[in-house]
């Protein structure tokens, strides 16, 4: 049997995940010694704590003073469906879909919600749709970074500023990371456990002053569970947006949050954490350049993601694979890298191509990066000898 010396430095922090997301550098359960646990959300004190996330949150990104911003229930995925439940009917939609959670928005819209009409435009795992072909007439419903697939869009030019329909940008593994520009940006949503690598089941839900409007002077036709209302007599509930959550969030989870806000700010907010996180795949994508391989799933430089770093297997021998073996032979690589203590959680997302996908997030160390990149080239030779071997 073929011997493969182990690389000689291991990540000081092994977790790679694309979510929930390692947590911030120097984080421990002591974080957390002010939470009010036992204590109502709707207390004084609680109500303070998730004004608190709001405020931080606000100040960190740049949102505009006229974009209200609401912690709500079920992750990004609650924050999207609250979206897409309320807002779209009033006119026709664009849908933008080049990977599985695009996908899942594209199949609400189309057979939960049965909007006719609808404007299906879509792209392949590593590839962009034709973003020239929006109709900014319609609602435009997008994801700005497909986290299983690892493709994001550019930036915000081809988004018109004169658009008559909204912008719906689920930005869960873009925000914090990724340059948002909130003026194009009717409503944005994201999740507490990806950049800032904070604890699941709240999402967040910011609305521009345009979708605002639209709350407030359209009534879909059917009808909106609890947790999904956002108006009252045709009016917006502003409490929703001060802190008073429509159902009860995990005050751990809160102060959890304040924590990793608290962090971003002494990094000096979101333009500290953006470098983090372009540093963490100019890393990954020095090292791609040079591997014999693996490559980067996006084929577009500019459209490759610098949080959720998608990889495929180039190699030869690979692609001589069944499809079933392609599958077998990424999942040991991420069994052997699992069991070696060094990379925790990288397999490629189940509907993507058979590979890799390393979260490069700002809580990621660029240095636990680079300690990770020997031991996946170590875990493929191992799983390279293997399937030949076997082959022969």
């Amino acid at each position: 049997m073929t011997d493969f010396p182990r690389p000689g430095v291991r990540p000081n922090n092994p977790n790679f995940s694309s979510g929930p997301c390692a947590k911030r550098p120097g984080w421990t359960v002591e974080a957390l010694a002010d939470t009010p646990v036992g204590r109502s959300h709707r207390a004084k004190i609680g109500k303070a704590k998730l004004e608190e996330v709001i405020n931080r949150t606000r100040a960190v990104l740049g949102i505009p003073d006229d974009y209200r911003i609401g912690i709500v229930p079920a992750s990004d995925t609650g924050a999207v469906e609250m979206a897409l439940w309320s807002l779209l009917g009033a006119r026709g939609v664009d849908a933008l879909a080049w990977e599985s959670f695009g996908e899942g928005w594209v199949t609400d819209i189309v057979k939960q919600l049965k909007l006719p009409g609808v404007r299906e435009i879509k792209a392949g795992y590593g590839e962009l749709p034709d973003l020239s072909q929006v109709d900014f007439n319609n609602d435009v419903v997008f994801t700005w970074n497909g986290t299983t697939a690892g493709v994001r869009v550019p930036n915000g030019e081809w988004i018109k500023d004169d658009r008559a329909g909204l912008t719906i940008c689920d930005a869960t593994s873009a925000v914090f990371a990724m340059d948002l520009p909130w003026s194009k940006l009717d409503v944005v949503t994201w999740s507490w456990q990806k950049v800032l690598g904070g604890e699941g089941a709240h999402g967040m839900l910011v609305l521009g002053p345009r979708a605002v409007e639209r709350l407030e002077s359209y009534k879909p036709a059917w009808p909106l569970p609890k947790i999904f209302r956002m108006t009252k007599g045709g009016k917006l509930i502003e409490g929703i947006f001060k802190g008073e959550t429509i159902n009860t969030p995990s005050m751990i989870a809160v102060e959890d949050q304040i924590d990793a806000l608290k962090w971003a700010e002494s990094l000096g907010g979101v333009k500290a954490l953006i470098a983090r996180s372009e540093a963490n795949l100019a890393v990954v994508q020095a090292w791609l350049d040079a591997s014999d391989w693996a490559a980067n799933l996006a084929t577009v430089p500019a459209t490759r993601s610098c949080t959720s770093i998608c990889l495929s297997i180039k190699a030869p021998f690979f692609h001589k694979l069944s499809a079933e073996d392609k599958a077998a032979a990424a999942k040991k690589i991420v069994s052997i890298l699992d069991k070696e203590k060094v990379g925790y959680d990288i397999g490629a997302y189940r509907d993507a191509p058979p590979g890799l996908r390393v979260w490069g997030g700002a809580t990621v160390e660029t240095a636990d990066v680079k300690a990770l990149l020997p031991w996946l080239d170590w875990a493929f030779a191992q799983v390279k000898a293997e399937f030949e071997a076997k082959a022969a």
